[in-house]
């Protein structure tokens, strides 16, 4: 870890923001609403610039995403314009229509539109069929985007602000990642590449019906991440405390490296083993909260080990 830190500083203190962009209103604020375990304790972030709203990640169900909207109205009555899908699992895009009721454009790489409707289908299947918690008519609808992007997309707001939008190279938490990068506010939306203090969901991206997870392009997504931002821009991750990428990168690899371990050496055991995974990767990271993470997400990185 010595080692990755000292190459993870060098690095951050060489790079910058690769975009070109205006000096954020001194109105600008970020607004961050949470989910309860319903909805998977996640996180979206509402950019208010002081004329309009970009949402970021749009919740599980349209009644979560309404809540959202309900608690922004607490904070501001500017428009929201747009939102942002950062990976295509189903609290990022389930809720994208509460949004798009009220005017705003859903913005989503290529990758992440293509797919959304296996993602979509795999899910609706779990939740409607196996765990019950939903009927075929109250599952959310497969979610619409109304604007795709390939590899970088610069949102161009109506005060001349720019936001980047940036696709890393590889799969990680799922499928494939967006970052955005909002430089004027020093800050970057990151879905679930990060969870910080709070365990990560290992299940993978879901790749033709089945669960694909890649702890080695995950972890290449953080240190990409950690190249295209400067220091101590911070991170604003689907679940967890809001930090610097230099403290949110090395900690979630050595989360990963760890996590990682652990499911190697119980996958090799007959039965299931999530108990004893849940339980020994909690002993390693006694501070970290949503154990329940581990319970229901960790099957795929334990599959694919079998």
């Amino acid at each position: 870890m010595k080692t990755l830190n000292l190459a993870l500083t060098t690095l951050l203190s060489l790079t910058g923001v690769s975009c070109a962009h205006t000096k954020a209103s001194s109105s600008a604020k970020i607004y961050t609403f949470e989910s309860d375990a319903s909805g998977f304790n996640t996180k979206n972030f509402f950019y208010d610039n002081g004329q309009e709203v970009v949402v970021f990640d749009a919740q599980f169900t349209f009644e979560t995403a309404q809540k959202s909207i309900e608690f922004l109205r607490t904070k501001t009555k500017n428009p929201i314009t747009y939102v942002v899908v950062t990976h295509p699992n189903p609290d990022k895009f389930n809720g994208a229509s509460a949004f798009q009721k009220l005017g705003a454009k859903v913005i989503a790489s290529q990758k992440t539109a293509q797919n959304i409707p296996g993602v979509h289908a795999y899910k609706k299947y779990y939740f409607v069929e196996m765990a019950k918690m939903f009927t075929e008519q109250s599952y959310p609808q497969e979610a619409h985007v109304d604007v795709t992007f390939n590899q970088k997309y610069d949102l161009r707001l109506g005060n001349g602000e720019v936001i980047r939008l940036q696709e890393l190279s590889s799969p990680g938490v799922s499928t494939n990642q967006t970052v955005a990068i909002i430089a004027q506010s020093n800050a970057v939306m990151v879905g679930d590449l990060v969870h910080y203090k709070v365990h990560a969901w290992l299940e993978g991206g879901i790749v033709d019906g089945k669960a694909t997870p890649t702890i080695n392009g995950w972890i290449s997504d953080l240190k990409e991440l950690a190249s295209i931002v400067k220091k101590g821009t911070m991170i604003y991750g689907g679940r967890g405390e809001v930090v610097p990428v230099e403290k949110a990168v090395l900690a979630q690899i050595d989360y990963l490296k760890k996590s990682n371990e652990v499911v190697t050496l119980f996958a090799k055991k007959s039965g299931d083993q999530t108990v004893a995974i849940q339980a020994e990767i909690e002993k390693n990271f006694p501070e970290y909260g949503l154990s329940y993470m581990i319970q229901y997400g960790v099957y795929g990185l334990v599959q694919s080990k079998r």
